[in-house]
């Protein structure tokens, strides 16, 4: 479609000026212009009606609410200067993000550019085609200032071909017209970095769900049908915002997507979500794949869920200003692996997939997890913890050694909500849980604190759970499905891979038998290029006793030439047990291995519903499943 249309678009609404937590005093004045597209430069200035009189000390974050690794944003600042009354103010650079302007009297006034070229929904992204940009990314923290209300103006960058450029944000408008220039006005600091901002000719989509205006901003050349997507996301934000209860917690709400070739991902704001989307993953006005898009649509439920479960119900390690350096909880399974179980779930409950789709998604989710040999070695509250060093920067060995508290944390949420079911005789399921979080600690504003999960749980159910969160919260061990899943109607299955692309989630094409008879290497391969180049070597398998390492690129098998596309069908040859001599290049070495070719690990899992199931069974499946609302 061609960028720049509207399908029943208006104006957000007008919020507050200002909000909790200004401070008195005049207000920081923050304007952003792009002022060089094509060199992906932003040009940002600051006043400071009345900087500190000991010299006025700034800092650049360095990481984002949401994304748990240090970005350092501050290597992004080109060029930096500062002048009060005329003259100018020298600056001197404390340390890698932070700055301390000589002591004057105010207005001080900071200039500085940034470089913007990470077309991520973390950063800031500048070219020809938009702008767009997280306040973590361009915005300087002013110590001492951060409860003081902020003007923020936003300038469009100068030149013909940008007269069509328009803004696209969440953040409460002062003076600027709906989706124009101009100027917006914020509480303080911790809401100014709550706002990202899209730039450009993007295309509109408006819609109410409950009544209250929600936008969906989409960047990026595309052939999407709007009108269908607009109908969808209306659903799921529907379900939300009946599930926790009217009104929500914001005036409106915007999705800024952008559609690329190949991409994902997403990042949650107060009012708003920053989302990175394929194309193909939109859905298609003359047909296309629905799994691709209910993978979109569960990307939306999941940061949309955020506005309620991470931006007002927050861990209270998080909570605060202080984004430069690491800060650590062990309740991120809690946050993100709760909202992916979610994500799934609310997408049948809404009608948008059938019970047998929402299923596979689960048995994909529990594949991921089953062929991680660092479920047994890592907790999903030890890898909370440890995101900063091991999630966000995952090594060759990762596999190995860790497991996603998403992943992982949405299984345990799975068990979880079934566990509550069955024990209170379908009295009580997450669904409460999630409300009496809201009501404690979402409309309070109070943060929960690192052992407040819990007791709550266990108020809200009336259950003792010790044993649940000792095995697998705190805990390694293998999470019960077959047995939770049963009473419900629902069967676990495992079985080996089809191929090394097999997803899971599926019964297998393959007579069993058939699948247990093949060799397995016991590798992942790198997906992009020609090339079978080993990502990762799983602990225990046939690669690993031979001496192959990740890196390794794998050339030939018994003298014949190996490539990603041709690997398994010349493993399917063989039977386990048999020896094969592998060449692969490490580095730029070539080297022989001799091989013994492995049992297929029975690690792909698929989930059914059982045709057996009796009235109960049945009768607990469809309250687990529709849920209410």
């Amino acid at each position: 479609m061609s960028a720049g249309s509207e399908h029943g678009a208006e104006g957000p609404a007008e919020g507050p000026a200002g909000g909790p937590g200004g401070a008195p005093g005049p207000a920081l004045r923050y304007r952003i212009r792009p002022a060089d597209p094509p060199a992906h430069l932003f040009e940002v200035e600051l006043e400071i009606p009345e900087p500190d009189p000991a010299g006025q000390r700034l800092s650049m974050a360095a990481w984002i609410p949401g994304s748990y690794v240090i970005r350092e944003f501050a290597k992004h600042v080109v060029e930096l200067g500062a002048r009060a009354g005329g003259r100018p103010v020298p600056v001197a650079k404390l340390d890698k993000s932070s700055w301390r302007c000589t002591p004057c009297t105010g207005p001080l006034v900071v200039r500085y550019r940034v470089y913007a070229w990470e077309l991520s929904v973390r950063a800031a992204h500048l070219d020809t085609t938009h702008g767009f940009f997280n306040g973590t990314s361009v915005f300087l923290r002013v110590h001492g200032q951060e409860g003081r209300p902020c003007v923020v103006e936003l300038l469009p960058p100068e030149g013909e071909a940008y007269r069509g450029w328009r803004v696209a944000t969440a953040m409460p408008r002062l003076e600027a017209p709906p989706f124009g220039f101009g100027s917006y006005r914020v509480s303080g600091w911790e809401e100014l970095i709550d706002h990202p901002v899209e730039m450009g000719t993007f295309d509109l989509v408006t819609f109410y769900p409950c009544g209250y205006p929600h936008h969906l901003a989409l960047t990026g050349r595309h052939r999407a049908d709007l009108d269908r997507l607009a109908r969808d996301l209306e659903r799921i934000c529907a379900h939300w915002i009946r599930f926790f209860g009217e009104p929500p917690p914001m005036e409106r709400y915007l999705f800024l997507v952008t559609a690329v070739g190949k991409g994902y991902g997403g990042l949650e704001h107060r009012a708003s979500s920053a989302l990175l989307c394929s194309r193909r993953d939109l859905p298609q006005r003359h047909g296309g794949a629905e799994e691709h898009y209910r993978t979109f649509l569960g990307l939306c439920s999941h940061e949309y869920l955020h506005t309620w479960h991470v931006k007002r119900i927050r861990p209270a390690a998080l909570v605060g200003p202080d984004l430069d350096r690491e800060r650590y909880t062990r309740l991120l399974w809690v946050f993100e692996g709760i909202t992916t179980y979610y994500q799934h779930l609310s997408l049948v409950r809404c009608g948008l997939i059938t019970p047998e789709a929402f299923l596979d998604l689960l048995g994909q989710l529990a594949t991921r997890v089953w062929r991680s040999p660092g479920r047994f070695r890592q907790s999903v509250a030890e890898s909370s913890l440890e995101t900063w060093t091991k999630l966000y920067k995952q090594d060759d060995n990762a596999p190995n050694a860790i497991v996603s508290y998403y992943t992982k944390g949405a299984l345990v949420a799975l068990c979880l909500d079934l566990t509550l079911r069955l024990r209170s005789a379908n009295g009580c399921s997450l669904d409460e849980v999630m409300r009496a979080l809201w009501r404690r600690h979402g409309l309070t504003g109070r943060p929960l604190p690192e052992d407040g999960f819990r007791p709550l749980v266990e108020e809200v159910s009336g259950l003792d759970l010790e044993a649940f969160f000792r095995d697998h919260v705190e805990g390694t061990a293998e999470l019960p499905l077959a047995e939770l899943l049963a009473p419900f109607g629902v069967r676990f299955q495992l079985r080996p891979a089809e191929s090394l692309d097999d997803p899971g989630g599926r019964p297998a094409g393959l007579p069993l038998e058939a699948l247990r008879r093949r060799p397995s290497l016991g590798v992942r391969l790198a997906e992009e290029g020609p090339e079978a180049r080993l990502v990762h070597v799983y602990e225990g398998g046939a690669a690993q006793r031979a001496g192959l390492s990740p890196g390794d690129v794998l050339v030939a098998l018994d003298g014949l030439r190996v490539t990603r596309a041709n690997l398994d069908e010349l493993l399917a040859t063989y039977a386990p047990g048999e020896e094969v001599v592998v060449h692969a290049f490490r580095r730029d070495e070539l080297m022989p291995f001799r091989v013994a070719l492995g049992r297929p690990p029975e690690d792909t899992c698929f989930l059914s519903l059982d045709p057996a199931a009796d009235g109960a069974a049945r009768a607990r499946r469809a309250a687990w499943l529709e849920g209410e609302g």
